[in-house]
C-alpha cells in the first residue's frame, strides 16, 4: 500500500474519530447534527477508498488495458449521499419544531424542561 492509501485511511479514521467526539460531546442538537454529517462522510471515504486502483480504468473491455476500478463503492456512496443529505433534512426539520415547542435547542434544557412538565410531555405554546 502506498503512502496515499494509508493517508486516506487516517483522514477516515480522523474524520470518524471527529463526527463521534462531536455527538458524543455536545448538548446542541445543531452541533450533533453535523457531527453525524462529518461521520456519515467518513464513512462514505471508507468506502470510497479501496474502490479506486491507481492506474485503473473503467471496466471497459479493452486488450489495452489490464487493470480496472471496481464502480460499484462509488455508486453506493451516491445512494447514500442522497439518503444521507434527506437524514440531515429531516433531523434539521424536526430541531426546528423542538425550537418551537421549547424554546431552546439545548439538550439539558429540554430534559429539564420535560421532569417539570411530566404529565403532558413537554410544553405546549
Amino acid at each position: 500500500m502506498t503512502l496515499i492509501g494509508f493517508l486516506s485511511y487516517a483522514i477516515t479514521i480522523f474524520l470518524m474519530v471527529a463526527g463521534l467526539t462531536i455527538v458524543v460531546s455536545w448538548g446542541n442538537l445543531i452541533k450533533t447534527l453535523v457531527g453525524l454529517g462529518i461521520f456519515q462522510t467518513s464513512v462514505y471515504l471508507l468506502f470510497i477508498a479501496p474502490g479506486k486502483l491507481i492506474g485503473g480504468t473503467a471496466p471497459i473491455i479493452d486488450p489495452r488495458f489490464t487493470v480496472y476500478s471496481n464502480p460499484l463503492p462509488h455508486v453506493l456512496i451516491l445512494t447514500a449521499i442522497v439518503v444521507g443529505v434527506a437524514t440531515l433534512a429531516l433531523g434539521l426539520a424536526l430541531v426546528v419544531r423542538i425550537r418551537e415547542a421549547y424554546g431552546t435547542i439545548e439538550e439539558d434544557e429540554i430534559l429539564a424542561l420535560d421532569a417539570e412538565n411530566p404529565d403532558d410531555g413537554g410544553p405546549r405554546e
